[in-house]
């Protein structure tokens, strides 16, 4: 194929993530980990099942950056998740770590590519990334947005007990617990969900979307999310290798817009060719611009916090 997608981590996010790039015939793809044989072992397993699956895209495991060499897109899902006794500090300061010598190895490969981050803490990690690669803010965006959105969108479909396909929704803000679904934007068949479903109802839905990641790591017990947050990374990098323009919410460096200053924040964009080719103010409410605001204070803690680690 003449397009490639890199994805670093090979853990359960990176290879889905893979699996949904090949089966989609999207790009060739790359799996770089740093656990010898991983990488390999799964690439190869993914490509025995190209033949049932019926695509023909290449899958390669590497333990190094040179294969990702002339990728269009790195994926970065590496990062680990928090474990017992660990501080958010800790977790800050290795993820950071990570993220950072990641970077600077994938543009040095792949210095035009557009970089999506799914690392944890999402919004943190995309200033990171963003810091290490010198990339235009356009080329560098965070995953967020639009899994928090199908989180939303599911959530509203098993309520109302339609098709997932009628809905569309917006969740705006921070990676976390002060995300903001914004209700007036959600719809069903372009009815708004709030024509269709009642106050309260509608609460519980929102307060069950910010908790989303928590609710599947209780049921999994050892494990998170993944298969859901693989298909928010395709679902960008699709829109961006097909030249889309798909208007999904993604963590951007905003510069101004909804009143943020250099701070990565989830809002609508055009996602194309050009990777953000543009950002999309909506009209908020006062109180939806004061829990965008909550939200930013929450984003730029992390951030703050993050400067201070040696």
């Amino acid at each position: 194929m003449d397009k490639k997608v890199t994805v670093i981590g090979a853990g359960n996010v990176g290879s889905t993530a893979a699996q949904r790039l090949a089966e989609k015939e999207l790009c060739d793809v790359v799996l770089i980990d740093v656990v010898e044989g991983l990488p390999q072992g799964k690439a190869l397993d993914l490509a025995e099942a190209a033949p049932i699956e019926k695509h023909d895209a290449h899958l390669a495991g590497s333990n190094g950056y040179e294969a990702s060499a002339g990728s269009q897109i790195v994926i970065i899902t590496a990062g680990i998740a928090r474990k017992p006794g660990m501080s958010r500090d800790d977790l800050l300061a290795t993820n950071r770590r990570i993220v950072k010598g990641v970077t600077e190895q994938v543009v040095k490969f792949s210095p035009d590519a557009f970089l999506i981050i799914v690392s944890n803490p999402l919004d943190a990690m995309c200033h990171v990334a963003l810091d290490a690669s010198g990339l235009p803010r356009n080329r560098v965006i965070g995953m967020a947005g639009v899994l928090d959105s199908a989180r939303f969108r599911a959530f509203i479909a098993m309520e109302l007990k339609v098709s997932v396909e009628n809905i569309h929704a917006f969740v705006l803000g921070g990676h976390g617990d002060t995300m903001v679904p914004l209700v007036r934007y959600s719809t069903v068949a372009g009815i708004p969900i709030t024509e269709l479903i009642p106050p309260e109802r509608i609460e519980a839905l929102v307060e069950r979307t910010r908790k989303g990641g928590a609710e599947i790591v209780e049921l999994l017990k050892t494990g998170s999310a993944y298969y859901a947050p693989a298909s928010a990374a395709v679902e960008m990098a699709e829109s961006i290798l097909k030249d889309r323009k798909k208007i999904l919410p993604c963590a951007a460096y905003l510069e101004g817009e909804y009143g943020i200053q250099g701070l990565f924040m989830g809002v609508p964009v055009k996602l194309g060719a050009g990777g953000i080719e543009e950002i999309i103010s909506v009209k908020l409410t006062p109180a939806e611009q004061s829990a965008v605001k909550k939200s930013a204070d929450a984003v730029q803690e992390l951030v703050d916090a993050m400067k201070n680690l040696k």
